[in-house]
């Protein structure tokens, strides 16, 4: 293959639908994904090259992505409505997912499933895979579980009754119920966000105008969108004018904004229980990778009161005085988890090589001792189509 990067340790395997599942290798499948399949795929094939047993490794996802494909021994099209194809769109509109899903996985011997992007759809199937020998990830073992991760005011609620540190948040669904709430709390900095979303989308600080170092020139937030700052006059203006609030309320949150040191947590969890877990947090353009043991004492509980379940990312923020306050969990793995890999302790392989019972299980003590701090510099990488 010219001009691009093979994951790939051994040519693709073909499989008909007849064969005997007795005689094919242990499989493991990672479906559409939000931003790291294609590294967490490529960390599976070196692990593969670390095991005598073999397995087989499984991609999947709506679109043709040949730079993900290209990392997996095997793929497939997940169903869509939205496919051109006559014929795939028939199958969308038959066969669900989850349930084209399963059925390959049993035909291809898969006993490790990572669900990515559309958990909730398989975690309320986690009956029929689980009776097929499929052990499922779907960041959590409820559907409930994880809405309320998604829903990031009932999310806050939850951490409150557990006694977790988290980040305060006042729900808004109005223009009205926003002037009570800037009435009330608009003596500190404030930012907004919606109650659902990923990628910081809809975040933006506010300037309530009330202390002269947090004013905000009214054309910064259009020149420097990347600092997601606005004034909260201009953010109210835009949000009483929105067509597309009105054709589609989104629901928001009203939330402290909190100066500290934000990190991003990978985490490797069984039901409940941290297995391994990596710090990350980011100075201008470098990722500090390690191990904080104070962010880490508050991820510990936080997991466990969301029974969360395969391999997750957890957000926090330091308050002004220091403390770790959560800010979301997120249910599939982060974008950042290869970097995991630089510290000496690759999550990835840590959490398959277990579920794939190539190892024991991993004890979070342990592990931590394998991690090396160091500091990593994204790059960017082009692959040819």
């Amino acid at each position: 293959m010219d001009n691009t990067i093979d994951c790939r340790t051994n040519e693709t395997n073909n499989y008909s639908n007849e064969t005997d599942n007795n005689n094919l290798p242990t499989a493991v499948w990672l479906a559409e994904g939000q931003s790291s399949q294609r590294d967490m795929l490529a960390s599976l094939q070196t692990l593969k090259t670390k095991t005598d047993l073999p397995f087989i490794v499984i991609a999947s996802h709506r679109q043709s992505r040949p730079e993900i494909f290209e990392c997996a021994d095997k793929v497939f099209f997940e169903p869509t409505s939205n496919l051109k194809d006559s014929k795939e769109e028939l199958l969308a509109e038959t066969m669900p997912r989850w349930q084209f899903v399963l059925e390959e996985a049993k035909k291809n011997n898969v006993k490790v499933l990572l669900t990515g992007r559309n958990g909730i759809d398989y975690e309320a199937q986690r009956e029929q895979f689980s009776a097929a020998g499929i052990r499922l990830l779907t960041g959590a073992t409820s559907v409930s579980a994880l809405e309320m991760i998604d829903d990031k005011f009932a999310f806050m609620q939850h951490c409150q009754a557990y006694d977790i540190p988290v980040a305060d948040a006042w729900r808004f669904d109005n223009s009205d119920e926003l002037q009570a709430l800037l009435a009330e709390h608009d003596h500190q900095p404030l930012c907004v966000k919606p109650v659902t979303g990923i990628f910081a989308q809809g975040f933006w600080r506010l300037d309530t105008g009330k202390a002269d170092d947090e004013q905000y020139d009214s054309f910064e937030h259009l020149y420097f969108t990347e600092d997601k700052k606005i004034t909260t006059a201009q953010f109210m203006s835009a949000y009483n004018h929105s067509q597309m609030t009105k054709e589609q309320p989104i629901p928001m949150l009203l939330m402290p904004y909190l100066a500290g040191q934000e990190y991003s947590i990978d985490v490797v969890c069984e039901y409940g229980e941290v297995l391994a877990a990596v710090t990350r947090h980011k100075t201008g353009k470098i990722q500090h990778i390690g191990y904080d043991e104070s962010v880490i004492a508050v991820v510990i509980p936080l997991i466990k009161a969301f029974g969360c379940d395969g391999i997750v990312s957890v957000q926090t923020k330091a308050d002004d005085d220091g403390q770790h306050r959560v800010l979301e969990i997120n249910s599939r793995p982060s974008g950042g988890i290869s970097y995991t890999a630089h510290s000496g302790l690759d999550l990835t392989q840590v959490g398959f090589a277990y579920w794939l019972g190539l190892t024991d299980k991993p004890n979070l003590e342990n592990v931590a001792k394998q991690i090396t701090p160091c500091q990593v510099r994204s790059i960017m990488m082009s692959v040819k189509l």
